[in-house]
């Protein structure tokens, strides 16, 4: 009888930490997902943080006026892919309960913290990105990727199979097209 009971305080025990993780989360509370590669966060103490994803670039979504209105076959080509990568973060993000780890890694000149971005279950968000065709590798700044590797297997692996933008061939690569047209 004193066998059980301590059987049943045991499992007991190990059920509840197991869900501690539903009644108190962790990580960061995501609030808006803002484009393929931007999250707006609350963290524990209650600030908002805005988020670029390290080590990526993913299409673009318009911004403007001007962008919004365009019938530009480079515009419309651009904003198609970068609704679909938006989309998909925002698919992962409520996977992980909008809870996500960030990694800061740095800061850029619009003040926003640049972060690797894993969920509660360990998924790598660049690395579904990249891997699905959704963001490219940015390599002027793969200097402050510590999962670097990881990004350009994935890159290499959507290119070998034509995913999303690879599939692609009037897409123009984000940077190329900020260059170009804003």
């Amino acid at each position: 009888m004193k066998q059980a009971l301590i059987w049943l305080c045991a499992a007991t025990l190990i059920f509840g930490l197991m869900s501690c993780d539903r009644i108190f989360p962790s990580g960061d509370l995501v609030q808006k997902v803002s484009d393929g590669d931007t999250i707006a966060v609350k963290d524990a103490k209650g600030s908002k943080i805005n988020v670029r994803f390290a080590c990526v670039d993913a299409p673009e979504i318009p911004h403007s006026k001007k962008e919004k209105q365009s019938k530009s076959s480079v515009f419309l080509n651009q904003f198609d892919w970068g609704a679909k990568a938006q989309e998909r973060v925002q698919q992962l993000v409520n996977q992980g309960g909008d809870r996500v780890k960030l990694n800061i890694t740095d800061s850029d000149r619009y003040g926003r913290k640049v972060a690797e971005i894993r969920l509660p279950n360990g998924t790598f968000i660049q690395e579904v990105l990249v891997r699905e065709g959704l963001a490219l590798v940015y390599r002027p700044y793969l200097n402050k990727c510590p999962s670097r590797n990881i990004i350009e297997q994935a890159e290499v692996q959507a290119q070998n199979s034509r995913r999303g933008v690879w599939s692609d061939a009037k897409f123009v690569k984000p940077w190329e097209y900020r260059s170009l047209y804003k």
